[in-house]
């Protein structure tokens, strides 16, 4: 009797990348930047993308003319992915700038904590390969548009991603600032400073100060003092579908920070309001990606704890 003989095994072959045209953006005052974006750059090319180097990062780390080069606009408008090469910091800075253009960013941990940059650059090709491949949880993270209004007139606006923070500055005293939510009058707080944050701001300043952690689902925004006068003044989360204005009405050299990124310097009377921007962010994640995942593993949680 004869036997068909053996076939040797066929491997399933792999599918192809959906995202065509990456742009990269990077942390470029951080050591190492340079080689960390060209090993990727290289990795992209090796999987067909056409690769593309936010303005900036090629400026600043000395590839300009190397590769093609496209400012935030034009990425906004050509490219399929933005995939950011640092830390929170970097991925808040150009998030920001992306989310009216509906781009998906990845991100590829560089930083410290990370909870948003997930992918440790550290054996970045497989989850980074199969993201591109399709293989991924998406995460839409709501923004903060806030204003500084002066003598009914808006003197600053920007959109803020993690949160809008009123302090006092250096000046030794505290600041007393009216809050109002939607038009009605909450309170007066005397205290160092108010933190309002969104839930991806809710496990950075916000945490430091008391404030609780808000899942990125949650349609709320965090309200938490920093070290009130009244310790009665505790964080309470708000519904982020409408207005909160906080009114400086007495203290010296108050100021307000939006993402600690940029900041305008306040006068008595000065209004900041923070209210739900159109947009929101595009955050791409490795499939099967849990944000309590992210909680236990950044905040040290379950440790000495036999499972």
């Amino acid at each position: 009797m004869d036997f068909p003989s053996a076939q040797p095994p066929t491997s399933t072959p792999e599918r192809p990348v959906c995202f065509h045209h990456v742009a990269v953006v990077g942390k470029y005052h951080a050591t190492g930047s340079r080689d960390a974006i060209e090993a990727i750059v290289h990795f992209l090319h090796g999987l067909g993308c056409e690769v593309t180097l936010e303005r900036e990062t090629a400026l600043n780390t000395g590839l300009m003319g190397g590769h093609p080069v496209l400012d935030v606009p034009a990425i906004g408008q050509h490219c399929d992915l933005a995939l950011v090469i640092g830390g929170d910091g970097t991925m808040l800075g150009i998030g920001r700038q992306l989310a009216r253009y509906e781009v998906p960013l990845v991100g590829v941990n560089q930083g410290r904590l990370g909870f948003i940059t997930d992918i440790p650059f550290k054996g970045f090709e497989a989850p980074l390969s199969a993201i591109l491949r399709g293989a991924y949880e998406e995460d839409r993270r709501s923004l903060m548009t806030a204003g500084v209004w002066r003598d009914g007139r808006c003197i600053f606006e920007t959109i803020a991603m993690n949160d809008v923070v009123v302090n006092r500055g250096g000046s030794p005293g505290m600041v007393e600032l009216r809050v109002e939510v939607d038009g009605h009058f909450v309170a007066n707080q005397r205290a160092d400073g108010l933190i309002i944050a969104s839930p991806t701001g809710s496990t950075a300043y916000a945490l430091s100060a008391g404030g609780p952690l808000l899942h990125p689902a949650i349609g709320g925004w965090v309200m938490a003092p920093i070290a009130p006068h009244t310790l009665s003044n505790r964080p309470i989360v708000l519904p982020s579908t409408g207005e909160i204005a906080v009114e400086v009405v007495a203290g010296r050299e108050a100021s307000a920070h939006f993402d600690m990124q940029s900041f305008t310097s306040l006068l008595h009377g000065d209004r900041i309001t923070v209210r739900r921007s159109a947009h929101t962010l595009r955050l791409l994640h490795p499939a099967g990606w849990s944000y309590f995942d992210t909680l236990r593993r950044k905040l040290h949680w379950n440790e000495g704890v036999v499972n």
